[in-house]
């Protein structure tokens, strides 16, 4: 294997990593944002009032991408398994 096919190997990844985590990740940072600003305008500072909401948000987005997200994933697998015979040269 030459250093130009794992570094494409580990780009390919690194991007699908990204491109997956990005929407659980971003629904979290706004939502816990938005729990934020709540808390300081309100003065409440209840630890599970900053956890619940994330944890929901993240669960529906979980929902309506998953299957999106688990086929993303499994092309890239496939596609890395399918020229696993190139990758041992």
């Amino acid at each position: 294997m030459t250093p130009d096919v794992v570094m494409s190997l580990a780009r390919e990844s690194a991007l699908l990593i990204l491109v997956l985590a990005g929407p659980i990740l971003g629904a979290g940072l706004v939502v816990g944002l938005a729990v934020s600003i709540f808390q300081a305008v309100t003065q409440i500072q209840e630890m599970t009032l900053s956890f619940i909401p994330k944890l929901v948000v993240i669960l529906a987005v979980l929902g309506l991408l998953g299957h999106w997200m688990l086929g993303r994933l499994v092309g890239f697998t496939v596609s890395l398994l399918s020229n696993l015979d190139t990758y041992a040269r």
